[in-house]
């Protein structure tokens, strides 16, 4: 699984444990796991089966995101499967394909499979563990942002949550238009910006994190850390919520929601001292505010509280 090894892989799968690099001495480590009907449904409401590509990938994106958001390179990752005894050789495949697929077209190249493990349990579960490299530098951390910063995004926000209410609709799969499918697609094949990372940690990035649970959680996330609020900004939602459209009409829904409170785009949150140029591929989407008197860290939208919103693993 996974193909040839990377530079940072010295010795990869074939004895108990890989030998990975670690050049200037620091290693980023992330570990994340999908697990069917937590994570994914083999079968959705709209008909659409979820394949081991799907699977793969998905697993690939995540975990590399999350190197991503430290402003590191990933280098290399095991893989660690559960497997109900009924799991089709073939399903395996896939699974290792979407996953090498994922790395490469995702833009990893530096990255490779360098082991795993396999066993039996009652569904499937994926964990996949991520090495990355800082290449001498500092990681940068959530706790950074400062009063005055702009806060930008790399990546789409609400594409998966839109994906994610195709796939639990009525609405056959089948029936979907090109333009609302994509939406299904980012959900079961997120594509993180891989290298605004590194880009925004090499453009002067003050604080940074993966948005996995939705600008709403997430984003208080980053301003709890940093002590401060964040400031949305309504028009750049507005245009965020525009490209929904598609997928919004035909669900009858709002898509400021998708937009606020979905997961899984796994874009990239970062925020920038005032007047620096941002990285390619990021977009100010609001600022940095100094609390108030008696004011708690968290999210606003011009200026007025928001609600958290967003994913949380333990709710569903």
């Amino acid at each position: 699984m996974g193909g040839a090894h990377s530079a940072a892989t010295l010795l990869g799968p074939g004895d108990d444990a890989a030998v990975v690099a670690a050049p200037d001495g620091k290693t980023v480590i992330s570990i994340d796991t999908q697990v069917q009907d937590q994570d994914f449904r083999l079968q959705w409401s709209n008909g659409y089966r979820t394949t081991g590509f799907d699977v793969g990938w998905k697993a690939a994106a995540q975990n590399l995101s999350d190197i991503n958001a430290m402003g590191a390179t990933a280098t290399s990752m095991v893989v660690s499967l559960t497997l109900p005894p009924d799991t089709t050789v073939g399903w395996v495949e896939e699974l290792a394909d979407g996953l090498t697929a994922g790395i490469r077209e995702l833009g990893a190249d530096g990255c490779s499979v360098a082991g795993g493990d396999l066993g039996r349990g009652r569904e499937i579960s994926v964990t996949v563990a991520v090495l990355g490299t800082l290449d001498g530098g500092e990681a940068v951390l959530r706790s950074g942002a400062r009063p005055g910063d702009v806060l930008a995004l790399a990546g789409t926000a609400g594409h998966a949550a839109a994906g994610l209410a195709l796939l639990e609709s009525q609405v056959d799969v089948d029936l979907l238009s090109p333009e609302q499918r994509v939406f299904l697609d980012l959900q079961c094949r997120p594509r993180p910006p891989l290298g605004a990372g590194p880009a925004a940690r090499a453009g002067g990035a003050t604080a940074m994190l993966d948005v996995s649970d939705g600008l709403l959680r997430d984003g208080k996330r980053l301003a709890v850390a940093s002590n401060a609020a964040i400031d949305l900004d309504p028009a750049q939602l507005a245009r965020a919520a525009a490209v929904l459209r598609p997928a919004a009409e035909l669900l009858g829904v709002d898509a400021a929601g998708w937009v606020l409170g979905g997961g899984e785009d796994h874009g990239l949150l970062a925020t920038f001292p005032s007047g620096f140029q941002l990285p390619p591929g990021f977009t100010a989407i609001g600022s940095i505010q100094a609390l108030g008197i008696d004011e708690s860290p968290g999210v606003k939208i011009a200026g007025r509280s928001a609600d958290t919103g967003g994913w949380d693993h333990f709710a569903h």
